[in-house]
């Protein structure tokens, strides 16, 4: 393996694509510092767990020893991005655009390095362009180019309006990577023709063209649409650990995978390692834990962390489990029992359809963490309350 070999393994962790891998490769090989950009518009003011995905890309080029450039798009963001909209967004005026970038570097530096770190923001450039700046820069692109964009020609072909400013959104991101010299920049997968302008506007400004990294939007609580305020189904990066810990554990344990992949620190050989534990008959709520631990001391502090943990298993034991419950003990045949079975013999449903039912529809809970899957299986000497519905309880032991 070549000294560069790991270095890229832990760029493409969990990335979506990147363009042009070879020329990452050559500028890795150069042995200097790279210049690694993303660009955030202040549009509202708390980060959540979804922006991190990128900023803990960033925390990995800075370990690897790259200088981070993070753009706030104070310009930009007075311009709305356009990306995978459909309709124009309104714009946000100066006074929320400056409260939000103060509210942005706040929280950046509980995952970035400040001394590998350069904050810029693109109303240094922007706003010393002229009109007839802004003019030239429109005219190194055409309408043509620009409707080739997703969502621009979705809008043009239903008949939907599309505002002039909004085609020099893409030209102003590409042009601040020409003014901020940038070798790499990342942004989700919905930004891949803004990033592609940058490179070829860093071309046509006679600049060695950046690398593009784009990596994959994460789904937020309900494990189906990308995490967002307006949504409701985000962790905001400010919550209480209470809050956090707790909206960690709701997420389902197929979910569960995803964020460790986009959001944990832990070696891919660890996770790895967890995955083959719970195919064991680890209880997946124990490994959920240390992903909550991890986000929330790294928002807050360790010991923050553990106590929300605790808090967490106090309020279920306190607020969900009676004081009293019936308890089973069931014999396995072949060292483990799957949960349908577990149901209906705890005397829990009626049958085993009826278990398999009440399991996909999320009734089902084991020491407080929903099960999903049917095919879920309990190991012989496992002891746990297991909760069908609302009041339907039972400490089960698996013999």
């Amino acid at each position: 393996m070549t000294a560069i070999e790991p270095m890229l393994e832990q760029i493409k962790r969990g990335a979506d694509e990147i363009l042009i891998e070879s020329e990452l490769v050559e500028r890795l090989k150069s042995g200097r510092p790279l210049r690694i950009k993303a660009g955030f518009d202040p549009t509202a003011p708390d980060l959540h767990l979804g922006h991190t995905v990128l900023i803990n890309k960033l925390r990995q080029f800075q370990d690897l020893g790259h200088e981070v450039l993070f753009l706030i798009g104070d310009f930009t963001g007075m311009i709305g991005d356009p990306s995978g909209k459909s309709a124009t967004r309104p714009p946000l005026t100066r006074d929320e655009v400056i409260e939000n970038a103060r509210s942005y570097e706040q929280q950046i530096f509980k995952i970035l390095d400040p001394e590998k770190t350069l904050v810029m923001f693109n109303s240094s450039w922007m706003g010393e362009m002229s009109a007839v700046d802004l003019i030239q820069l429109a005219a190194r692109q055409t309408v043509a180019r620009m409707l080739e964009r997703d969502d621009f020609h979705k809008r043009y072909t239903d008949g939907q309006a599309i505002a002039i400013h909004e085609f020099l959104y893409p030209l102003i991101q590409g042009y601040d990577s020409v003014a901020m010299k940038a070798d790499v920049e990342l942004g989700g997968t919905d930004q891949k023709f803004n990033l592609l302008m940058g490179r070829e506007l860093q071309k046509q400004y006679g600049q060695l063209p950046q690398i593009v990294l784009t990596m994959p939007i994460l789904e937020g609580l309900d494990g189906v649409q990308k995490m967002s305020k307006s949504l409701n189904n985000y962790i905001g990066v400010n919550e209480p650990p209470d809050e956090m810990f707790g909206k960690l554990m709701s997420i389902s344990d197929e979910l569960m995978w995803r964020y460790f992949e986009l959001l944990s620190f832990r070696p891919l050989d660890e996770i790895a390692r967890f995955r083959q534990e719970i195919a064991d008959g680890r209880n997946p709520r124990d490994v959920k834990f240390l992903l909550g631990e991890e986000i929330v001391a790294r928002f807050h502090s360790p010991q923050a962390a553990k106590k929300a943990q605790e808090n967490f298993v106090s309020r279920f034991q306190q607020g969900a489990m009676p004081d009293e419950m019936p308890e089973k003990s069931l014999q396995s045949a072949d060292g483990s029992m799957q949960i349908s079975l577990v149901l209906k013999e705890a005397g829990l449903t009626k049958s085993t359809s009826d278990a398999r039912r009440m399991v996909e529809q999320g009734a089902v809970r084991i020491d407080g963490e929903r099960v999903s899957d049917p095919a879920f299986v309990l190991p012989s000497g496992s002891s746990q309350v297991i909760q069908v519905g609302k009041r339907r309880f039972a400490r089960v032991t698996i013999t």
